[in-house]
């Protein structure tokens, strides 16, 4: 598994700037609407994300590179699906991308996978990536529109997929219908705070070289959120935490590098086209604290930089008859008082 801070060296130098500038509103994604699905709000460009997808796909060896996010996102999902008792028969992995979750399962925790992503290319465009060592069904799908037959599946997860869906509400209500009753559901997104190192250095640079802002911040699903979208969503037993993830960079253009690798570029529908390149140049000087010898604000003091991603975790299971509930109120034998004083 990787270490919480880890240093990325690169060999040569990185992307000019300017073949750069697309890179710098990423990873500001996330949920949209607080009802179920109509399609009415839309945020994210599915169809060009898709294309971006197939893009990273395409060039297997460099998409591996920068497999160290999804990897370790994927382990410690992984450690929450071994932690459920029991074998979990079919698992359905939506946006499965190159298989991070698949490559972690083994024979005696479930029966069977099924492969869910908007990408063809993402699963079987590396030859070099690891067996799978379980029937595997892949389907190429957008994961909001997930036309899986009711009650269907034992587990429904998710990886680093559903911070750019529209309508997370939506998507979280068809994952509980594809789950048979007292299944699980168990994803991982990033989180409001991924890159605030890189946000805050960008938006400070426009202050300094246009006289103001532009809004390149997309909505983000926040940990206050989920309960409460996971409970709409009809899903109870609820488990909603937070972790942070810090990669060190050799440089800004070396983060904003592996981002486009990664697939993980803008995709707002109402993204702005360009970028000066002075205020990029001075986003990184910002980022790195070397602009006007001012000290540190994100920079190491080696001159790497940091770069957070937040990863928000949530547990939910379908409801079941055979569920643990709550007794009612006024129900109980002994009192609260009595128990603490006994």
């Amino acid at each position: 598994m990787l270490p919480l801070t880890k240093l990325l060296l690169r060999r040569g130098p990185p992307t000019t700037a300017a073949a750069l500038v697309r890179a710098l509103s990423v990873c500001q994604h996330s949920y949209a609407t607080a009802g179920a699905s109509n399609n009415s709000y839309r945020v994210f460009d599915r169809e060009l994300k898709r294309a971006q997808r197939d893009r990273a796909a395409s060039f297997p060896e460099s998409s591996r590179s920068v497999d160290y996010i999804r990897d370790e996102v994927a382990h410690r999902m992984v450690d929450r699906l071994y932690d459920i008792r029991g074998k979990l028969g079919t698992i359905l992995d939506l946006g499965s991308g190159a298989g991070h979750i698949a490559k972690l399962l083994k024979p005696e925790k479930c029966d069977q996978l099924i492969m869910v992503d908007s990408s063809g290319m993402r699963g079987s465009s590396d030859k070099a990536r690891p067996a799978v060592n379980l029937p595997v069904e892949r389907v190429v799908m957008d994961e909001e529109r997930l036309s899986v037959e009711e009650n269907s599946v034992d587990a429904v997860v998710s990886s680093m997929a559903l911070h750019w869906v529209n309508d997370l509400p939506g998507a979280l209500i068809q994952a509980r219908r594809a789950l048979k009753p007292d299944g699980v559901f168990v994803a991982a997104l990033l989180g409001g705070d991924s890159l605030y190192e890189l946000r805050t250095s960008l938006q400070l640079a426009e202050i300094e070289r246009e006289g103001g802002v532009s809004p390149r911040v997309s909505p983000q699903a926040d940990v206050r959120d989920l309960g409460n979208l996971l409970s709409r969503a009809g899903f109870s037993l609820l488990t909603v935490d937070l972790d942070e993830i810090v990669v060190n960079y050799p440089t800004p253009f070396h983060l904003l590098e592996d981002l486009r690798a990664m697939g993980e570029t803008n995709a707002v529908i109402t993204r702005r086209p360009t970028l000066h390149r002075d205020t990029l140049l001075a986003a990184a000087a910002i980022y790195q604290g070397t602009l006007y010898a001012q000290t540190e604000m994100h920079g190491n003091s080696d001159g790497t930089v940091p770069a957070t991603f937040q990863i928000l975790h949530m547990i939910g299971w379908k409801p079941s008859d055979t569920q643990p509930k709550p007794l009612k109120r006024g129900t109980a034998q002994k009192s609260l008082k009595d128990a603490l004083e006994s």
